[in-house]
Formats: C-alpha cells, structure tokens, sequence
C-alpha cells in the first residue's frame, strides 16, 4: 500500500458508508515492512500514549502480524477509538 493508495481506500469508505458512523474508516492496520517502505511518509501526529498515531484522525496500527488494510468502526471494534471525524486530504 502506498500512501496515494491509502487516501484513495479511505476517501472510498468515507464516501460508501453514506454517513453511517458504523461504517465510516475506524482503523488502519500496516504490515511494518510496508510502514518501512512507504507509508512512514503519510502525514500523522499523536498527541498521546491513549490515541496513539493517526492519519486523518483514524488510529494507525503497526505490526509485523497486520495485514496492510483499512477496517470500518464496526470491524475495527474498540482498537479504532477513540473514534474523530474524518480530516480532509493535507
């Protein structure tokens, strides 16, 4: 996944959930060897231990275990929250 790739997934689910908070983007998991190769380069902040790293206000997980794919709130359950709107493209 690429960081163009990851926009275009998240604008996708945004605009699919049709304003269900349910299925709006809620998590977004990286395989570590992908965050490495590309996606170290997406613009992100945290601000604490509790939100951990996000892009466009969703949480951004890394792990050597994770498939490389963006979840909806339902699937992400409580590992998205605390769950913000989603921002705009920077």
């Amino acid at each position: 996944m690429t960081p163009d790739q990851l926009t275009a997934t998240l604008d996708a689910k945004q605009q699919a959930a049709g304003g269900d908070h349910e299925f709006m983007p809620g998590l977004i998991t990286v395989k570590s060897s992908v965050w490495c190769d590309s996606l170290y380069a997406i613009e992100r902040i945290t601000k604490t231990l509790d939100e951990g790293i996000r892009h466009r206000g969703i949480k951004v997980m890394v792990s050597s275990l994770f498939e490389s794919q963006v979840l909806t709130r339902a699937e992400a359950g409580d590992r998205g929250a605390p769950y913000y709107d989603l921002t705009s493209r920077g």
